[in-house]
């Protein structure tokens, strides 16, 4: 176990990653205690199981629906705006 102090750390970071990675064993002191411990990421390899979602999530029967004045606006075509009626004072 290599023990390093914070502005040791700091200057020096990008190497103790490395070493870290590699498997050495890496602490970071402050004010002469051990403080923290670098360890690498391990990705997860397990496979992911199938159905998280199954009876969770409802999808509306007019999902794949899209509105006539949406696809008139991806399509360019303006479309007549419904006239507002006026406010009564």
């Amino acid at each position: 176990m290599r023990s390093f102090n914070v502005q040791q750390a700091k200057t020096h970071l990008s190497r103790l990653l490395d070493e870290a990675v590699k498997g050495d064993d890496i602490v970071i002191a402050k004010a002469g205690r051990p403080y923290v411990r670098l360890v690498p990421c391990t990705e997860d390899e397990s496979p992911r199981a199938l159905g998280g979602w199954m009876g969770r999530v409802r999808i509306a029967s007019d999902f794949d629906d899209t509105p006539a004045s949406i696809v008139a606006l991806f399509e360019g075509v303006e479309t007549p705006r419904p006239k507002r009626k006026p406010k009564r004072r």
